[in-house]
């Protein structure tokens, strides 16, 4: 932190120069995060280029800007192209090749969407970017899944879809064998209680899936609104999971 509030870092060399505490994995780490984009963009990229890149990342646009902006950042801030510095500026050069002017190329292939989410969790627990579900909207709304957020909306006793990733498995000791889920998606949590029979019949989805898709029918009862389940699917998300809090 003190060294960057001196003056930027200017690229990869620059920061394994001025922070020589940082060690080779945790150079890599940050790389695979997404953490030293900044850097490749600077490097790569004119400021007005850059600045543009930045604004379209972050902020909130319709689906094709955002699109877009995700062609744009793969391009610019290539994460695999930062991994590719990261295994060059860890490596000694020697006095021979020290004032060597740096490459940024690399060949290798940007990551793909599933596999920058993947790595956000892998590294850090947690994606700054887009919830993993607000990337299957679009589809799920060809099947009638509502989002969490609707629910309150929605009349009791009525027929609901819902979907998410599971972030909570419960079955007290009280509860005579009812499993209570925690489904998250990019709109807030919906809870959905499984009953004995239905968890033996989809014990395997239940417990091994990290993401679901839940048929029942909708329960509004003392300010608490729930999905009673009566159809279990599992979501085949090609996306690690950091896992969920299980309490069986």
């Amino acid at each position: 932190m003190s060294a960057r509030t001196q003056q930027p870092f200017t690229s990869l060399d620059d920061l394994h120069q001025r922070v020589t505490e940082l060690r080779k994995d945790e150079l890599r780490k940050l790389a695979a995060v997404g953490a030293l984009n900044f850097i490749a963009a600077r490097t790569s990229c004119p400021p007005a280029c850059e600045a543009r890149s930045l604004n379209l990342a972050i902020s909130e646009r319709p689906f094709a800007l955002r699109a877009q902006a995700d062609r744009m950042s793969a391009l610019q801030t290539n994460r695999r192209d930062a991994l590719w510095q990261v295994e060059r500026v860890a490596r000694n050069p020697g006095p021979l090749y020290e004032s060597l002017a740096e490459d940024n190329g690399s060949p290798l292939v940007p990551m793909t969407l599933n596999e920058r989410l993947t790595a956000d969790l892998r590294g850090t627990g947690l994606t700054i970017g887009r919830h993993p579900m607000a990337h299957q909207r679009a589809w799920l709304d060809t099947l009638n899944v509502a989002r969490a957020v609707d629910l309150k909306n929605m009349r009791n006793g009525m027929p609901v879809r819902v979907a998410g990733w599971v972030i909570v498995r419960q079955r007290p000791g009280t509860a005579k064998g009812f499993v209570f889920l925690s489904l998250e998606d990019e709109t807030g949590i919906a809870n959905v209680i499984v009953t004995p029979q239905l968890f033996e019949q989809s014990r395997l989805a239940l417990v091994d899936y990290p993401f679901l898709l839940i048929e029942g029918v909708l329960q509004h009862q003392d300010n608490v609104i729930s999905v009673k389940a009566k159809r279990v699917e599992p979501l085949q998300i090609k996306l690690e999971s950091v896992g969920s809090h299980d309490f069986h």
